[in-house]
């Protein structure tokens, strides 16, 4: 937030508008959140794509406004391009990932004319705002890890798992999300500009939210309910605000940055809580003066019902990545880690990868524990249980990777539990197993639940 609030100050010395401004708030939070500050090489590399991609997001605007059907064209390809990158490796995803930054404001507000009284040319402006939103980021992220409240970020030195092959019927997990992706904004472009020619934005704008970062089936679905709730109540308390506190700039920006701020810091407890401040937020930022609740409200909750279904339909029957799927490739991948941290070829043992991993799977979990509350009576394999298992495994194992042990019977366990991967009816058993194997050698105790 620190970060947000001196680039915004700085991009509303440049130039007032409102343009600028948003373009500044989404840089700094992506960035922030991204951290692809976090070592020089990828300070240059942002310092060079973002001013482009800044420049491109801008020309994609001007289309969405003055030729509509084209920009979203150029909106949906480079949306595509963002996550087709990811299968080229580290260097191409965190390319991608700078390429689709800015794109998320040309939903939020797609085209603001520049201020004609800016002493700033306005193909420069957004060039100066992506600078400054990496140079405020960069700053206060080093300031933060010099005083230690941050923690040092470090790259994983855990070996790539294997590529994914695909074929021309089932392309690899990175291309059938960029499909989803593309179908997802293409339906929902058609059908905004067809039936909601005035209020599209909020059907793309849920559409993108539903199907990014899809990690699968049913993270999509959970997702999209949690952001129909969270936006649902958040568009009400922005009408609730805009009644009872006013329609005064001065105050609808301290809420809007206020929204903010509790987004980003509820949103480890849950998605929902970063639908409703971010609804609230965009809300505030496009207004109610003039409307009535019901001229508001229910108009924007049948758009954002409407781009969740589309955004759910997409995963689901376009290319479809499981869920379970998706999750067992990730509890390999921590076990794998796991296991070079255990192995006594390894020379420096350090716990880092294996906890990186299992964070990887405790991103899918409230999906699934979610899912398991409602399917405990009738179904017996639950992949929640594995991931709580798994999860149980990190203090005792990084007692023995920082010991520098390696019991025989710890690395067969884990073995046991990397086979197990390709039969769902045993990854539960054998990661009990594991755990107890850790357990027993430090010494820490053991409760299966």
């Amino acid at each position: 937030m620190l970060a947000t609030m001196a680039t915004l100050l700085c991009a509303r010395t440049i130039d007032p508008g409102l343009g600028p401004a948003v373009l500044a708030v989404v840089l700094c939070l992506s960035l922030s959140r991204s951290q692809l500050d976090r070592d020089r090489r990828g300070r240059v590399e942002a310092a060079i794509v973002l001013p482009a991609v800044g420049l491109v997001a801008v020309g994609v605007g001007m289309l969405l406004y003055r030729a509509p059907w084209l920009g979203a064209l150029v909106f949906i390809a480079g949306m595509f391009l963002s996550i087709w990158l990811r299968r080229f490796g580290p260097m191409a995803r965190r390319a991608g990932s700078l390429i689709a930054l800015p794109f998320v404001v040309l939903i939020t507000v797609p085209y603001i004319p520049p201020d004609p009284h800016s002493s700033v040319p306005a193909a420069l402006i957004p060039v100066l705002i992506a600078l400054l939103a990496l140079l405020w980021v960069s700053a206060v992220h080093a300031l933060a890890r010099r005083i230690r409240f941050l923690p040092a970020v470090r790259e994983p030195e855990s070996p790539v798992s294997a590529p994914t092959v695909g074929s021309a019927l089932r392309p690899i997990a990175s291309t059938r999300m960029a499909i989803q992706m593309a179908v997802a904004l293409a339906v929902s472009f058609m059908i905004g500009y067809i039936y909601f020619a005035h209020r599209w934005t909020w059907i793309v704008l849920t559409a993108f939210i539903v199907a990014s970062g899809n990690r699968g089936r049913l993270d999509v679905a959970y997702k999209s309910i949690l952001r129909v709730v969270g936006a649902a109540a958040g568009t009400l308390f922005a009408l609730l605000f805009s009644i009872h506190v006013g329609y005064h700039d001065t105050t609808r920006v301290v809420l809007i940055l206020v929204a903010i701020f509790l987004g980003v810091w509820l949103r480890p407890l849950g998605y929902a809580w970063w639908a409703l401040f971010v609804t609230l937020a965009l809300a505030l930022l496009q207004g109610f003066a003039d409307s009535s609740l019901s001229d508001i409200l229910w108009p924007r909750l049948e758009e954002i019902v409407l781009g969740a279904v589309i955004g759910v339909a997409s995963a689901w029957f376009v290319f479809p990545v499981r869920s379970t799927s998706a999750v067992r490739r990730r509890i390999a991948d921590a076990l794998l880690s796991l296991s070079h941290a255990l192995d006594p070829a390894t020379s420096v043992r350090r716990p880092d990868d294996f906890v990186a991993a299992v964070a990887a799977v405790k991103q899918m979990a409230p999906a699934f524990r979610a899912s398991r509350l409602v399917t405990r009576h009738f179904r017996t394999i639950q992949p929640a249980d594995w991931m709580d298992t798994l999860v149980a495994c990190i203090d005792p194992a990084i007692t023995l990777i920082e010991k520098g042990e390696t019991p025989g019977s710890v690395r067969r366990a884990i073995g046991a539990a990397r086979k197990s991967i390709r039969e769902p009816g045993e990854i539960l058993r054998a990661l009990q197993e594991l755990r107890r194997s850790l357990a027993e050698q430090t010494g820490s105790g053991e409760s299966d639940g």
